[in-house]
């Protein structure tokens, strides 16, 4: 988790984490445009989603949704596990599939707070007055894509380090925040299965550490169907030639 993304990044460049790069930008304009008055107006037109709007609003209002911090957290403070969790993804899967799977969580546990405010709180779902709660922040985007890339490379350090902390917290204060980042961290676990999990398999087979290479010679002699081949003639394959 820290060698091969080095290396990548040494490889590629700063374009390497552009995306990154630009969500941070992204959360930090918006953040502060949000601070003027005009601006308030502004992003809460085109972020603001929640439960009791219709869902065709809420899903055109998502994409912006994810790059405006949330009122009741510091804007400031998620910034470097914002740009770390980006930076991690786009050096190992690219940036479509970071976007991909940023969205889809999102997605996914905004639709899962609907799910579970019409369940209600009887039936493990969420009380109706958080149908009014607004829905913004980066945060499933952040957790989800840390579980993608935990699940997908085999890490668990990281998985412990920035998932669990997430999830533990979500279970101990289940509101509406913390049942979309479990929704968020379940679904970037199974995509990270579905994607990944064939070739992580492949990938962690029996080892070959130092492949060997077939030499000229073996290529003449042996063929690769294990049969011999007929000593080639000439001077480098007769042995008896008294100039050899």
């Amino acid at each position: 988790m820290v060698a091969g993304p080095c290396r990548k990044l040494w490889e590629r460049g700063p374009l390497g984490v552009s995306l990154a790069v630009l969500a941070t930008v992204a959360v930090i304009g918006l953040h502060e445009f949000q601070q003027t008055a005009a601006g308030a107006g502004v992003v809460r037109v085109i972020s603001e989603v929640r439960a009791d709007q219709p869902l065709w609003l809420s899903l055109l209002r998502t994409p912006v949704s994810v790059f405006v911090p949330a009122v009741d957290l510091p804007a400031w403070g998620g910034l470097p596990r914002l740009f770390l969790a980006f930076a991690l993804a786009e050096l190992a899967f690219g940036r479509v599939r970071t976007l991909v799977v940023a969205y889809a969580v999102t997605l996914a546990g905004t639709l899962g707070a609907r799910v579970m405010i019409a369940l209600g709180p009887d039936r493990l779902g969420l009380p109706a007055e958080a149908a009014h709660t607004v829905d913004t922040g980066a945060s499933a985007a952040i957790v989800g894509l840390f579980a993608y890339t935990a699940v997908a490379l085999r890490a668990p350090l990281l998985f412990l380090a920035a998932v669990v902390p997430t999830v533990a917290g979500s279970i101990a204060e289940p509101n509406l925040a913390g049942r979309e980042h479990l929704v968020a961290v379940a679904v970037a676990m199974i995509l990270a299965v579905v994607l990944h999990g064939r070739a992580g398999a492949a990938h962690h087979g029996p080892p070959c550490q130092w492949p060997l290479t077939e030499s000229d010679g073996v290529d003449q002699e042996v063929g690769h169907d294990g049969s011999r081949r007929g000593r080639p003639t000439g001077r480098r394959g007769d042995r008896s030639d008294p100039d050899r």
